[in-house]
């Protein structure tokens, strides 16, 4: 039986990690987030905002787990029907897929958070700036080879980076197939992601907006048909609106008392400031190379 750990989180708890997971975590380039600050400068006006992206990242992957294990507890009838045909090994193995993925999805941030993404380049694909997301996915399929694909523990699900890196990357050109259900418990309107960072950055600044049900949320969620391409999705059941509203209002709340703050506000642009002068006019290395995202990382 695999030996499994625990990590004790002022948000939901006790986190639960296995020996693989807590490898991937032990790897440089995840410790790394231990020293980037979840809200940047933010401790300047709300002094206990001082998390950071590691503690997050390991509660997005606590909150996707829960989400999943709820929606196949509950829908386990659609998931092994005709259309998506899961069988409980190919659960399980997504269930791996998913809990990496959301461990890993913010691992690209650059130092201060989204404060200094400004200083990301140009993506050629786009036109427009490169985002966090396209560094995680680059990171996790170039630098978390040897602690995913190789490791003893994958022998029996042969789980690739690329498996996970699809699930962060806002590459829309890439087919998923069914796994493409997973993808907004990664990112969506209703993801593992924010309802995270509303409760612990909330608690941190020591406010009350961020404040929603998320065991309401969770117990909600259903999988139905996108009425855009008619493919199956994640959805929430009518009696769970109301908590549906509520991580809106929530989110609006933190953003206009908290996340745009004037005083926050200015300090990103005086440190958006400073990292330009220190840059001298350049910008960060492009995610396309294993040279240039360890320079990144550095």
């Amino acid at each position: 039986m695999a030996k499994l750990y625990e990590i004790r989180d002022p948000i939901h708890g006790f986190i639960t990690l296995d020996e693989w997971e807590r490898d991937i975590i032990n790897h440089s380039a995840f410790q790394r987030l231990r020293r980037i600050r979840q809200l940047s400068m933010t401790d300047m006006v709300y002094p206990g905002a001082m998390h950071t992206r590691f503690e997050h990242s390991l509660g997005v992957m606590h909150v996707a787990t829960r989400m999943f294990d709820s929606l196949v507890k509950r829908e386990k009838d659609i998931l092994k029907g005709e259309s998506l045909n899961f069988t409980e090994e190919g659960l399980k193995r997504d269930r791996i897929i998913v809990r990496l993925a959301a461990l890993l999805h913010d691992c690209g941030h650059a130092p201060f958070s989204h404060a200094a993404e400004d200083l990301m380049p140009i993506n050629p694909k786009t036109n427009k700036p490169f985002k966090h997301e396209h560094y995680s996915a680059a990171i996790v399929r170039t630098l978390f080879k040897d602690v995913i694909d190789d490791h003893k523990a994958n022998e029996n699900y042969d789980i690739s980076t690329e498996d996970i890196a699809q699930l962060i990357d806002e590459d829309k050109t890439v087919s998923l197939g069914r796994r493409a259900l997973w993808k907004s418990l990664i990112s969506s309107q209703l993801d593992a992601d924010r309802s995270d960072y509303l409760l612990r950055d909330s608690h941190h600044a020591g406010v009350a907006y961020g404040q929603y049900d998320l065991n309401r949320l969770i117990v909600t969620l259903r999988i139905g048909v996108s009425a855009e391409d008619e493919n199956p999705c994640i959805t929430i059941d009518e009696s769970g609106l109301h908590v549906a509203e509520a991580l809106i209002i929530a989110r609006y709340m933190m953003f206009t008392q908290v996340y745009f703050q004037k005083t926050r506000r200015i300090y990103d642009l005086h440190l958006q400031e400073s990292l330009r002068n220190i840059f001298n006019g350049d910008k960060f290395q492009p995610p396309v190379s294993k040279e240039s995202l360890e320079a990144y990382l550095a």
